[in-house]
């Protein structure tokens, strides 16, 4: 008998579809609904604010140039990543990323905790290219963001956005976001994220 029900549900791809799309509707229930309920998992850590104007438009840059194709922003509790990279991530970090960055991929390395560790300068010769810094790297080059002049109105759109999305940016944030990009480049606000990057992580 179950295995004559089974061959059914088989040759019914109708059947099938419905009940593959109820199995996903309870796995990610039961994957969502607990975190409704864990304020550590939708609270901000302390000193976690959405992005200033120039770090909003540099991830912006990395989200448009598939960056997170090649590295995560997601420490696990391994000890040999916490020994590389430091404190393992948590969801308090990522409050305001949408979408979030955590991947799994890393043809590079992980840049969860990557703010702080080199300078700008190095960050910017970097960026442009690769294995000036790194001579093993097989990272592309993005030579062309040193040119490409940044959109103050476009980051202002994003920013009113974010705001009806819930994210707490004030008036004050929005009108200021033009004058915070003006005469920044692409290669100025992609830094400026990336330097931001883990600065408010635990220690340890």
């Amino acid at each position: 008998m179950a295995n004559h029900s089974h061959e059914k549900v088989e040759t019914n791809i109708s059947l099938m579809a419905i009940l593959i799309a109820v199995v996903i509707s309870f796995g990610g229930l039961a994957e969502i609904v607990p975190l409704m309920y864990q304020a550590e998992a939708i609270q901000p850590l302390p000193g976690v604010v959405p992005y200033p104007a120039l770090q909003l438009a540099g991830r912006d840059v990395y989200v448009r140039e598939g960056c997170y194709n090649c590295h995560s922003q997601m420490v696990r509790t391994l000890r040999f990543e916490t020994e590389r990279y430091g404190h393992y991530s948590l969801a308090g970090e990522s409050v305001y990323d949408r979408p979030f960055q955590w991947g799994s991929k890393r043809t590079g390395p992980d840049l969860a905790r990557v703010g702080g560790r080199y300078s700008d300068d190095w960050h910017r010769v970097h960026l442009s290219n690769p294995r000036d810094v790194v001579p093993e790297s097989n990272m592309p080059a993005y030579s062309w963001l040193a040119g490409s002049p940044l959109d103050g109105q476009s980051v202002t759109a994003h920013m009113r956005g974010l705001r009806a999305l819930g994210d707490p940016y004030t008036d004050a944030d929005i009108a200021g976001a033009a004058d915070a990009v003006a005469g920044k480049t692409e290669l100025d606000a992609v830094i400026a994220y990336l330097q931001g990057l883990g600065k408010h992580a635990p220690r340890g």
